[in-house]
């Protein structure tokens, strides 16, 4: 599994990371489909290196022509100038294998709940961070997601 993979090697490599978007709600257990894997990393030129080193080590590729440290270095540019959230990579051999690092989250500022999936550790976002999250994006898909998740709060 794809995820699984891709959270292996993070763990290796000793990258703060962590899960955010859909499959974060889904395994926070709101209802919730998602083909591609949304990551958060430490605001870090180490982690944002090592991570694409891992990323192409797996045989993902980027979509944009720009490194981590470039992504690093500019992005509240990027952000703020060219309307880019993530630095997306897909696998070519396997197409539906997407993964989106968002820049605009820091996983050093997030808490997370880390859960056993097959022996492998994934460090989830925390319902509360991930409403946050969810309030500052204010897409359709993000506050639903938002009322799933503060629905499982007050059980």
């Amino acid at each position: 599994m794809f995820l699984l993979k891709i959270c292996t090697a993070l763990e290796r490599g000793k990258i703060r990371y962590a899960l955010v978007g859909g499959y974060a709600v889904a395994l926070q257990g709101a209802v919730r489909g998602t083909v591609d894997i949304d990551l958060a990393l430490s605001f870090s030129l180490e982690a944002f290196e090592k991570a694409e080193k891992i990323f192409l080590n797996l045989g993902l590729k980027p979509r944009l022509p720009v490194d981590g440290r470039h992504v690093f270095r500019f992005r509240k540019e990027y952000i703020k100038n060219r309307n880019l959230i993530a630095w997306s990579f897909y696998d070519p051999s396997q197409p539906l294998n997407q993964l989106d690092v968002v820049i605009t989250e820091d996983a050093d500022g997030m808490k997370t709940d880390t859960l056993k999936i097959q022996g492998v550790n994934i460090r989830v976002a925390s319902k509360r961070d991930l409403i946050k999250m969810k309030r500052r994006a204010g897409r359709p898909q993000d506050l639903e997601d938002m009322k799933s998740l503060e629905e499982l709060l007050k059980k």
